[in-house]
């Protein structure tokens, strides 16, 4: 299995603080049957910083520290972007982190709201000849509330990544329902885990997986794995056609 979202380097963001967390955290992943993780450190969020070429050092590192312990994971390069507008220019500065180097590239959104100018910079982004990745849109506030917002970037190429913690309830009993809706409106393409630590935050991939096989099926697994898959090779992922997510009226007044 591959993690395609994960904050496993140490010291540069709110995930792995130590190299220890970090090695504490690839023995959970391996014990979940996780082969590889596509390291996704925050950038532009207001907080954190982490540009290309760090990124891609950071992963060295680690990967030389694995084989030292002999724990059989392997880490490749990522960026979790939040939504900025320059972020094509960084991009073409070399900066900008794709998911394994491929053509894939991971889009955060505030989590309360979407700004205005997203469904431009996503299609421009899509013209650059790139693939944006909206990371956990089953936490975001304002797509909660108007997830039809959410069905126009899909319908319009974009895709989207949920959170194996989101599934299994670890957010709350609402979004884990609008992480259900959107499966179900076929409007994700990945599973990740999101994870930052063992404990508070930590990948859960096999309940969200056992999950998906009891309430969905196994094709609907694979669809999941598979596309990470596809992804990582830097190919096209399967899609279904988007649905608008049907939500029910209260009280007929809506």
């Amino acid at each position: 299995m591959m993690d395609i979202h994960c904050h496993i380097l140490p010291g540069i963001d709110d995930g792995a603080q130590t190299i220890y967390d970090s090695l504490d955290m690839a023995k959970q992943a391996v014990s979940q049957g996780i082969k590889q993780i596509i390291a996704t450190p925050h950038h532009m969020n207001g907080k954190y910083e982490n540009r290309k070429t760090e990124i891609v050092q950071k992963v060295n590192e680690l990967n030389e520290r694995l084989k030292e312990e002999q724990i059989d994971l392997e880490i490749l390069p990522g960026q979790e972007n939040r939504i900025y507008g320059e972020i094509l220019e960084d991009y073409e500065k070399g900066e900008i982190q794709t998911l394994a180097g491929t053509s894939y590239l991971f889009i955060e959104f505030p989590s309360g709201h979407v700004p205005r100018y997203a469904e431009t910079l996503l299609y421009e982004i899509q013209v650059k000849g790139l693939m944006p990745i909206i990371v956990h849109p089953e936490r975001n506030a304002e797509l909660i509330q108007h997830p039809d917002r959410l069905y126009e970037m899909v319908n319009n190429g974009v895709a989207t990544q949920i959170t194996a913690a989101s599934l299994t309830g670890a957010f709350g009993k609402k979004i884990k329902k609008f992480t259900e809706q959107l499966i179900e409106a076929n409007l994700t393409h990945f599973l990740a885990s999101d994870a930052h630590n063992v404990k508070t935050r930590a990948f859960k991939m096999d309940e969200a997986a056992d999950e998906i096989e009891k309430k969905y099926g196994a094709d609907m697994l694979y669809f999941f794995t598979e596309n990470a898959e596809l992804l990582a090779g830097g190919q096209s992922i399967y899609r279904e056609i988007p649905q608008p997510v049907r939500q029910k009226k209260l009280f007929g007044l809506f």
